[in-house]
């Protein structure tokens, strides 16, 4: 017989990271998808849409995942993961079905609403379930891979779109790009009919002989849960008031939320918005007096340049954590050299250096974006509060992300509007050089009330 939270890593082991990495990669994929959409509605619309529309369409996933994950998350509490497992996605693809047939502006915002809906709870139920279900040794480390999914959705989604607009030639098939998500939610829903409920949950619901057989559903006939039984929780953790919290935590509160909303402006902000960035900046090819979606497929092209260093960025991320390097010098770094690559992005286009140069400087924004703030952002919140405190802490954590991703992506088409690309620049680079202060000034919080 063996114990789950001691067992080795098993094939059944990687096809739930796999599964669950799914909701982590759908999340990027609804993202990088509107950033391509809102240009294509640009050609075809007169007057074109206003930099508030263009805001609101970028960020209105992000508000319904800010929804949905608070939502989910209760109901998965009460009512077990395996339910809204298979309804998110299930969910998702109707809202995706719905814009595709009944394409309109005020559809396609609605829609997205309820795709990030869907997505939030992915967000949760994810993580909870990779969380419970890995040996403890690689639990850590298999968050992080199932996170790492996300950056598949851009690669995947720029690359798909690409030859997409290449054959069509046309922006008038905006909605049916929406079936890249409607497809992949299909799969994901698929994949999960032979899923079982999370045996952590029934065991924390008292229901122990049930665990007992979900364990052995998922992992073989000599899987049990001893482990998990004898540190099975009694008397539930006090709950204190946020304002008694944020009085007790504040500079943990500031260490792991402010830097997680000035990552937003990167990952959402600039990524939800790169095609529009790469036509503003000038780096596609486009000659005068051609199809317009010409003009968006090039820089959809260069988009799916710059977006496949983000996996890279995320597996040398995740091999500094395995190998013990300090988390929190990881951010630090990664918001230091996301600043630097702004600041020689902005003087190659103020000097009119070689595009390359540009494209580079974009590519290595991303890298260290996400070697350090993406993901430490996810990791960091957890590791230094106590096991007492930490539902609320990471919850405030993300929320306050969250707050700063939707902000950013409203701010970008403001920012250009207002000033230009080199607007949008200068403020980024601000805003990720104060994710760096932030994070080390506030270091020392994680010293104190570290638990396990």
């Amino acid at each position: 017989m063996t114990d789950i939270a001691t067992m080795k890593m098993t094939p059944r082991h990687y096809y739930i990271v796999f599964v669950a990495s799914l909701g982590q990669m759908i999340g990027t994929a609804v993202a990088t998808l509107a950033g391509i959409i809102i240009p294509m509605l640009n050609i075809i619309l007169h007057p074109e849409l206003s930099s508030f529309m263009q805001g609101l369409i970028g960020a209105v996933d992000l508000i319904g995942i800010v929804v949905g994950s608070v939502v989910f998350g209760r109901l998965s509490d009460r009512y077990g993961y395996l339910f809204f497992f298979r309804f998110c996605p299930a969910l998702i693809f109707v809202a995706s079905v719905t814009g595709i047939l009944f394409p309109s502006v005020a559809m396609l915002t609605t829609c997205l609403f309820f795709v990030g809906f869907g997505i939030g709870g992915e967000y949760s139920l994810d993580s909870d379930y990779v969380s419970e279900l890995m040996p403890v040794r690689y639990r850590s480390l298999m968050v992080g891979v199932a996170k790492a999914g996300c950056a598949l959705g851009n690669i995947i989604v720029a690359a798909i779109c690409f030859g997409l607009l290449s054959y069509w030639k046309s922006a008038n098939l905006w909605s049916h790009l929406l079936w890249i998500i409607a497809i992949t939610a299909a799969v994901m829903l698929l994949l999960r009919i032979k899923f079982y409920q999370s045996p952590k949950w029934l065991l924390d619901q008292g229901r122990t002989a049930e665990a007992e057989e979900a364990a052995k559903k998922f992992f073989g006939p000599d899987a049990v849960i001893e482990q998990a039984k004898s540190s099975a929780p009694g008397a539930a953790p006090v709950r204190i008031s946020l304002w008694k919290f944020l009085k007790e935590n504040w500079r943990k509160v500031i260490l792991s939320g402010v830097p997680w909303a000035c990552e937003g402006m990167g990952v959402y902000g600039i990524g939800v918005f790169l095609p529009i960035l790469v036509m503003a900046l000038g780096l596609e090819h486009f000659t005068p007096g051609e199809n317009p979606i010409f003009h968006v497929t090039d820089s959809v092209k260069i988009t799916l340049w710059i977006s496949c260093i983000i996996l890279p960025g995320f597996i040398i991320g995740l091999i500094l954590i395995n190998k013990g390097r300090s988390i929190v010098r990881i951010q630090s770094m990664g918001f230091w050299m996301c600043t630097l690559s702004l600041i020689v992005l902005t003087l190659s286009y103020h000097f009119g250096w070689n595009k390359w140069i540009s494209i580079g400087a974009f590519m290595a924004f991303e890298l260290f974006l996400n070697i350090g703030p993406h993901l430490i952002t996810y990791v960091l919140p957890p590791s230094i509060y106590p096991v007492a405190q930490r539902g609320q802490g990471v919850g405030l954590a993300a929320s306050i992300g969250k707050i700063g991703a939707v902000l950013g992506v409203f701010i970008i088409p403001i920012l250009l509007k207002w000033g230009g690309a080199i607007t949008v620049l200068i403020v980024s680079a601000a805003i990720m050089a104060i994710g760096a202060f932030v994070t080390t000034g506030f270091s020392k919080a994680t010293q104190m009330n570290s638990g396990s």
